[in-house]
């Protein structure tokens, strides 16, 4: 039988037999609707880590110095303590390192915390509030929507002034322009000059709620000790600086603080690419589980699909019977069953692609996790689909293809 044929001929069983049909495909289409879902929350939750998360809370191409890791890996409670013992980054810190590194550099020094911020218009409520000094918003890439940013002379100067984000506008200033107009962060009035572009969110987490001063203004003293700041960051060019820039900043900061060579670093320094050291370990625990789900869901599809075959190869004893009379070799046999099983479980994968990407869409649309189809996910699940029809069919299209025609035609 034409291979054409044969998939019509198995399309045709499905219209007929729909109900038996429906089971057949029930565990294929589940496990590759699994595969499809889990797939896709895994590369949109990558993709979404490397690009929105990381590259909001580190930066592109961005070196932090900091004195201990931002984003957190597993450690002992002893490891722990360890970092907490470390010295503070300070600002006479970042003279010397942006002096070590090449001329135009981008640098910002942070200091952050959450504040108590009140207007006349809104009760006191505790948001984050950075004081900042250097290319703090050419490191961000971090535009107004109205207004200005902070200028070099405010910077130096430490004027009260704030740059805020789009919920803090909406907060503190129902219903009217906020520029120009006063924010008390800390109890110390702050004059509005713009208000920053919205920041999206992170799982679901606003990252509009933030307030941007200068370093010298009083907020440094209201969100860190004297002379401490939280972040030094160092904008390179491209990735292939990052390792050179990182080593100039370890040498400069290692000198500063008198560590032998046998010491190790009492700060850290974090990249996007070091920072989602924790996501590569989740990653690797989401994969094995979407694995291990739709495996269940195929091997049951196998079963399920190897027994409707055995049914099949019963019921039609007479046809192949008289197919081998009329000249049908056993390969011909063999393969006929082999395509029809093949093209059941594969509508079944059709089906479950079609579902598995409605269902990633729904779970992105109604919860903070994100989905995107990978293209490759569904070419797997249309050749897994294969495969367990392929597999699962083999013995009974075997078992067809060894009938003798003439029992199989004394066969009612």
């Amino acid at each position: 039988m034409p291979f054409l044929d044969a998939i019509r001929l198995a399309l045709a069983q499905i219209r007929v037999q729909r109900l038996k049909s429906f089971f057949t495909l029930l565990g294929v289409t589940i496990g590759v609707m699994f595969l499809i879902a889990v797939v896709s929350i895994v590369e949109g939750m990558s993709s979404y880590m490397e690009h929105d998360f990381v590259g909001k809370l580190v930066g592109v191409n961005t070196v932090s110095l900091r004195h201990i890791p931002e984003i957190g890996e597993d450690m002992s409670e002893a490891e722990w303590r360890e970092l907490q013992r470390r010295p503070r980054i300070l600002i006479t810190d970042v003279e010397p390192v942006v002096a070590s590194l090449p001329a135009g550099t981008l640098w910002s020094a942070e200091g952050y915390d959450n504040v108590a911020m009140s207007s006349q218009w809104a009760k006191p409520t505790m948001l984050q509030a950075s004081a900042v000094e250097g290319d703090y918003f050419k490191i961000r890439e971090m535009k107004v929507e109205r207004g200005r940013v902070i200028t070099t002379q405010e910077m130096a100067l430490g004027t009260p002034v704030i740059v805020v984000g789009q919920e803090i506008a909406s907060r503190f200033f129902p219903n009217l322009d906020p520029l120009n107009r006063q924010l008390k962060v800390a109890g110390l009035p702050y004059t509005v000059i713009g208000v920053a572009e919205s920041q999206g969110s992170i799982f679901g987490l606003s990252m509009d709620r933030f307030v941007i001063a200068p370093y010298r203004s009083p907020l440094r003293h209201v969100v860190n000790r004297p002379l401490v700041i939280d972040a030094l960051k160092i904008k390179v060019s491209g990735d292939a600086d990052m390792t050179e820039t990182m080593e100039t900043i370890r040498q400069v900061m290692r000198g500063r603080r008198g560590l032998r060579p046998a010491q190790r670093d009492n700060f850290a320094l974090e990249t996007s690419e070091s920072a989602l050291t924790f996501w590569t370990n989740i990653k690797s625990k989401l994969v094995i589980a979407g694995v291990i789900l739709p495996a269940i869901g195929l091997i049951v599809g196998a079963i399920v699909i190897m027994n409707i075959m055995l049914v099949a190869v019963a019921e039609r004893t007479r046809e192949i019977g008289i197919r081998k009379a009329l000249g049908a070799r056993r390969r011909d046999i063999m393969s006929q069953f082999l395509v029809e099983a093949a093209t059941l479980s594969t509508v079944g994968a059709v089906l479950g692609i079609i579902i598995g990407i409605t269902l990633a869409q729904v779970i992105a649309a109604v919860s903070p996790l994100p989905a995107t189809v990978a293209p490759w996910s569904i070419i797997a699940g249309v050749f897994v689909g294969a495969g367990v029809g392929i597999i699962s069919g083999i013995y009974p299209a075997s078992r067809a293809s060894k009938l003798d025609p003439i029992l199989a035609l004394r066969q009612e």
